[in-house]
């Protein structure tokens, strides 16, 4: 591996001495077994350290494709190195969908999964919420599966590579729907905290997207599944805001043909519950981004604590995207143990210029207990975060009893974990 290898938007230079791509699981086993110091690289799409090592990169990505599908069981067995948008087609062609999926259809299943990614919606879980089982190598090289319902489940679905190189996860599914999708533009303020719940639940699927500049809202993007009556028509104003007159990108400037089909032509979940289209650049690219999970009862203060700082967010954010999603029981989920609203912001590439932004945001946020996204930029103490996770410490314990040698503990888990 040399030294130029950066993570997806380049502000992460891997400190790796190689990078391994085996091409089965018993490639893989040797490679762990014989590595002193080692950790999982997904598809690079973290905006910190939390994927990187200082001794080697495995991915499993060359691992065989693998497609399963469980008519009876409903659900679906998946190598852990394939994108969301890659085995997405199989499910839909053989009457099977996600409950859900996340703006990028880019990111790995195992990546997604491990950081707690999300997509949108009230009765939405996070991707890692429909995981049923996993399968990982572990430390000594062995192969270890854990199921929904062992005692160390919860604790092994969200953990950023902590307890082994996961190569493969079963997930539920639910029958293929097909999806909606509207824009509205300018939509005020004043209506999203006053009417939150009304918004937010308005569909299948919403996001909000502000710049944080006075004035309306930018954009608020509505994803409806598609019922037994058909395809409908939109109405042109809703809740005061307008519908959009041609198709959009979050993003000013950005073009629209990157994003997956608007202006409430149906297609497949999959080509539609995403933001961006699988075969182009996500989002813009160049840049970075932060997210915090909130209880979902404290968003309209919690959005009127951002509003104080928008002199400050502005000025060095593309957009801001809020979403919820519905509570799970993983230990370390952001979305653990309360429904949740996620306010994400995709920032200008300038990361000592966002730094102190992010410390005043989380400050602003403390009284609401919020939770950065594991794989973002944030400030968050260790110490903080200790307190926003009850089952922390047992997740110190699993990954202590899963790696005694600390294999896979790199710069990021040990910052933020004690042993």
């Amino acid at each position: 591996m040399t030294p130029a290898e950066k993570n997806w938007a380049g502000n992460i230079t891997f400190g790796a001495r190689r990078l391994s791509m085996p091409r089965s699981e018993a490639e893989l086993r040797e490679t762990v077994s014989a590595s002193a110091a080692l950790h999982a690289l997904g598809t690079r799409h973290s905006f910190n350290t939390v994927a990187d090592t200082r001794g080697d990169l495995v991915s499993v990505a060359g691992l065989p494709r693998r497609v399963e599908i469980d008519r009876e069981a409903g659900a679906v067995t998946v190598a852990a190195g394939l994108r969301l948008g890659e085995f997405a087609d199989v499910l839909h062609e053989n009457g099977y969908a996600l409950h859900n999926l996340g703006s990028l259809p880019h990111i790995s299943v195992a990546g997604a999964c491990a950081t707690g990614t999300h997509g949108s919606g009230v009765g939405n879980g996070s991707i890692a919420g429909a995981v049923r089982a996993l399968d990982m190598v572990t430390a000594d090289g062995r192969n270890v599966s854990l199921r929904r319902g062992d005692a160390d489940f919860p604790g092994a679905v969200v953990a950023m590579g902590a307890l082994g190189v996961v190569t493969a996860l079963t997930l539920d599914v639910v029958p293929a729907f097909e999806v909606q999708q509207w824009v509205y533009e300018d939509l005020q303020e004043a209506r999203l905290t006053s009417s939150f719940d009304e918004v937010m639940s308005a569909a299948y699927s919403v996001s909000v997207f502000t710049d944080w500049r006075e004035g309306p809202l930018n954009q608020v993007w509505l994803k409806q599944r598609v019922g037994s009556e058909g395809p409908q028509r939109a109405p042109e104003e809703w809740l005061g805001a307008r519908l959009a007159d041609g198709p959009r990108h979050p993003i000013a400037g950005m073009p629209a043909e990157n994003c997956t089909r608007q202006q409430g032509i149906a297609g497949p979940w999959h080509r539609r519950l995403p933001h961006f289209r699988l075969e182009f650049t996500p989002s813009n690219g160049d840049e970075l981004q932060s997210e915090y999970f909130v209880a979902r009862q404290d968003a309209p203060a919690a959005y009127a604590a951002l509003g104080r700082l928008r002199e400050r967010i502005a000025p060095l954010l593309q957009i801001t995207e809020i979403r919820t999603v519905a509570r799970d029981d993983l230990w370390l989920s952001p979305a653990g143990g309360r429904d949740s609203v996620a306010f994400h912001f995709t920032w200008v590439p300038d990361t000592a210029a966002v730094t102190p932004v992010l410390g005043a945001i989380e400050e602003a946020l403390a009284p609401f207990g919020a939770r950065p996204h594991w794989g973002k930029v944030f400030t968050t103490t260790p110490g903080t975060l200790r307190t926003l996770y009850g089952k922390y410490a047992d997740f110190e314990r699993l990954a202590a009893r899963f790696d005694p040698e600390g294999k896979f503990r790199n710069d990021f888990l040990a910052r933020h974990f004690l042993r």
